[in-house]
């Protein structure tokens, strides 16, 4: 996105751009609000941006990047983090699968989330959806040794998907096995769409799975 748009923004802009983070690096673009090494969350798809500032806010001494293909999105997700001066956010206006493949390095990544993405309900849009074998992979390399993928959505026909999908990646381990999703997580904080969903009585299902391994010690 061009700055042009930097006078919209009543602070600073926490927006970066693919060329920054290829020239600069993720310690250089969270600095001076965060010192290496950066224990990196990554949500993947986080539309009108509350589970993403929720999470920011808890979690001060960690570095967050969302991601969203919406650029009208990301720009209204950087006016809020102006007004409300968080400064452990980073915002990119892309597909995630880019931004994985390219931007993340592997085993750099604590948490990904991937909340309620598009479900492409018709069956010839399957290929669209976002969780998908390679992408799952992908996601799975970049996790430091214990880190973990979130996953959550509110359609039946692709909780089905993500049932089938999610178990099949070697490098994962089911967090509620031998259940292998859940439909409730006691503290998870509710989005405005979910809130929405559950009062019509669409209750989501909710996934959570380990990179294999020993978490590396914290100095």
């Amino acid at each position: 996105m061009t700055r042009r748009l930097k006078t919209d923004i009543p602070g600073p802009d926490r927006r970066v751009e693919p060329e920054e983070v290829r020239e600069k690096g993720w310690e250089a673009l969270f600095a001076p609000a965060l010192a290496p090494p950066l224990r990196l969350v990554v949500e993947i798809g986080f539309g009108r941006g509350e589970f993403l500032l929720d999470q920011a806010a808890r979690a001060p001494a960690s570095a967050f990047l969302g991601v969203d293909v919406s650029r009208k999105r990301v720009l209204k997700m950087a006016r809020r983090l102006a007004r409300l001066e968080i400064a452990n956010v980073r915002l990119v206006a892309a597909r995630g699968e880019p931004v994985v493949d390219e931007l993340l390095a592997p085993a750099s990544v604590a948490t990904f989330w991937v909340n309620f993405s598009d479900p492409w309900p018709k069956k010839r849009h399957h290929r669209r959806r976002l969780v998908q074998p390679a992408f799952v992979h992908a996601m799975a390399t970049r996790l430091v040794p214990g880190g973990e993928l979130h996953v959550a959505t509110d359609d039946p026909s692709y909780a089905e998907w993500i049932d089938e999908v999610l178990p099949r990646e070697a490098l994962l381990e089911n967090v509620h096995a031998p259940a292998i999703h859940v439909r409730e997580v006691p503290g998870r904080m509710q989005t405005a769409y979910e809130r929405e969903w559950r009062a019509r009585g669409r209750i989501p299902w909710f996934w959570s799975f380990r990179r294999a391994g020993r978490p590396e010690a914290t100095p």
